[in-house]
C-alpha cells in the first residue's frame, strides 16, 4: 500500500509450532499488503501445522527451517538476517520457544537467530492456558520484557484444547496495529487528543434520516495514530461500520446535538482536537413520531441550522490548544479552506476535493492539501490514510514543540 509506515521495512516473522500458526498466515499476508519486505523462520514443529511453502510464496523470501540445510548460507543466514532486521514479530511464541528466549538458548534456527537480533523484538504467547498461568512460562515473560521484548498479551476464550481462559493468539490486525504502534515514535505522549469520526444522521421520521457517505475511515485512521503515538484519546463518533481503534476511549453518537454535547463537555481537557466528522448543517424542523406516509403530491421539508461545532470551538479555544478542521469541497478547494481557517480559528485544516475515486468518503486513501493560519500550505501525494493521518500528526506535534503554529516552512516537516 502506497505510503503505508511498514512500507520497505525488513520485518522478520518467528512461527512456532502451535494450532494458531495458521493465523500466521494472514499475518504475513497483512504485512507484505503494507509494502514490509518480510522473511521467516520457522521452527520444526510450526511446519507440522502449517507448511513452509504457503509463508515462501507469500513472502516471495525463502524460508529459514534448518541451520544445517543444504545451502550454501544456511549457517549464517541467521546472523544475516537478524543484522538486516528492523523489527522482529514471534507468532506464535509457544512456552518452549519463550523459556528458550528467556534464558538465552539457542538450539534451532528461530532461537539462535533471536540471540543474534538486535532491533525491536515483540513476542506474542500463545498456548494453553495452564501453561501460560504457570509461574515458569510468566517468569519467562517477566524476563523477556526486562530484556526489552514488547509483549503482547493474549486473548482469552476457548481454546483448541477445549479449555477457556488466557491463551489465544490475537488477530492478526491486532497483532499488526500493535507493531506499528512499537516502531511509532511516542512524540504525543502525555497528551490528550480529541478526535471526531463518521456522518451525523438528523431524523424526519423513525425511518428517514438527513445524512452524508462518510465512512469514519479518516477520523479512525486519526485516531488510532494519535494512540500509537503515546497520546491519550477520545473518539467521538457517528454511526459507522468500522470496529473501534485499540486503547481509544469510544463515545458513540447519532445526532449533531448529541456530537456537540459530547464534544463541549470534553473539549477543556484536551490538548489537540481534530474535528474530521462530516456533520450535517441542517436539521428538519420537525422530526416526525411516526414514519411519514407517501402521498399522492409532493410534500416541503422545511430546515433548520444545526450548530457549528468547529466554529463553537474555534470560539471557546483555550491558548496553547490546538485546532484542526477537515474540509470537503467540490470547488474553489483554496479558497474555501482559507475562508475557514480564519472564520473558525483553526491553526490548520486538511481539505480534499471530492470525486476522484483515490479521495474523500468510503475511499481507502486520500489527497489532502493541508492550510495553516500562518498561511502555508502542504500538498500531499495519494497515500493511504493512515499515512496522510501520521502526516497530519506530524504536523500537530511540530506546533506542540514550537509552542504554536509554524511561521517558518524550513521547519515543517517535508513530503515524501
Amino acid at each position: 500500500m502506497k505510503n503505508s509506515l511498514l512500507k520497505n521495512k525488513n520485518i522478520v516473522l518467528g512461527v512456532c509450532g502451535g494450532i494458531a500458526a495458521y493465523k500466521s498466515v494472514e499475518l504475513l499476508r497483512r504485512l507484505v499488503k503494507l509494502g514490509a519486505r518480510v522473511r521467516v523462520i520457522m521452527t520444526g514443529s510450526a511446519a507440522r501445522f502449517v507448511g513452509p511453502t504457503t509463508f515462501a510464496v507469500l513472502s516471495e523470501n525463502p524460508v529459514c527451517l534448518d541451520l544445517f540445510a543444504e545451502t550454501d548460507d544456511a549457517a549464517i543466514q541467521h546472523i544475516a538476517w537478524a543484522d538486516a532486521a528492523q523489527a522482529v514479530v514471534v507468532a506464535p511464541a509457544t512456552a518452549n520457544m519463550v523459556a528458550k528466549m528467556a534464558g538465552g538458548i539457542a538450539d534451532d534456527a528461530l532461537s539462535t537467530f533471536m540471540l543474534a537480533v538486535t532491533c525491536p523484538v515483540m513476542i506474542c504467547p500463545s498456548m494453553n492456558s495452564n501453561m501460560f498461568e504457570h509461574p515458569a512460562t510468566q517468569r519467562n515473560l517477566e524476563q523477556l520484557a526486562a530484556d526489552g521484548c514488547r509483549i503482547l498479551a493474549p486473548g482469552v476464550g476457548e481454546l483448541a484444547c477445549k479449555t477457556s481462559g488466557p491463551g489465544r493468539l490475537p488477530e492478526p490486525e491486532e497483532i499488526v496495529d500493535r507493531l506499528i504502534s512499537y516502531l511509532t515514535p511516542d512524540d504525543l505522549a502525555g497528551k490528550r487528543v480529541l478526535v471526531t469520526a463518521g456522518p451525523t444522521r438528523e431524523a424526519i421520521d423513525p425511518v428517514r434520516f438527513i445524512s452524508n457517505p462518510s465512512s469514519g475511515k479518516m477520523g479512525y485512521a486519526i485516531a488510532r495514530a494519535a494512540e500509537n503515538r503515546g497520546a491519550d484519546v477520545t473518539l467521538v463518533s457517528g454511526p459507522v461500520a468500522l470496529a473501534p481503534p485499540l486503547n481509544v476511549e469510544m463515545v458513540p453518537v447519532v445526532s449533531v446535538d448529541q456530537m456537540a454535547e459530547a464534544v463541549f463537555a470534553r473539549m477543556d481537557q484536551a490538548d489537540v482536537i481534530i474535528k474530521v466528522a462530516a456533520v450535517s448543517d441542517y436539521r428538519p424542523v420537525v422530526s416526525e413520531a411516526h414514519k411519514v406516509k407517501k402521498g399522492d403530491g409532493d410534500i416541503q421539508l422545511a430546515l433548520t441550522r444545526t450548530t457549528d461545532i468547529l466554529k463553537t470551538l474555534g470560539q471557546r479555544k483555550r491558548a496553547g490548544q490546538i485546532l484542526v478542521g477537515f474540509a470537503a469541497e467540490t470547488r474553489d478547494m483554496e479558497t474555501y479552506a482559507m475562508q475557514k481557517v480564519a472564520a473558525k480559528n483553526l491553526d490548520m485544516i486538511a481539505a480534499n476535493l471530492i470525486g476522484p475515486p483515490d479521495s474523500g468518503f468510503a475511499a481507502d486513501t486520500n489527497r489532502m492539501t493541508l492550510f495553516f493560519a500562518d498561511g502555508r500550505k502542504a500538498s500531499l501525494d495519494v497515500m493511504d490514510k493512515a499515512a496522510v493521518a501520521h502526516r497530519i500528526l506530524d504536523e500537530v506535534a511540530l506546533m506542540i514543540r514550537v509552542g504554536g503554529n509554524v511561521s517558518d516552512p524550513a521547519a515543517a516537516p517535508q513530503e515524501n
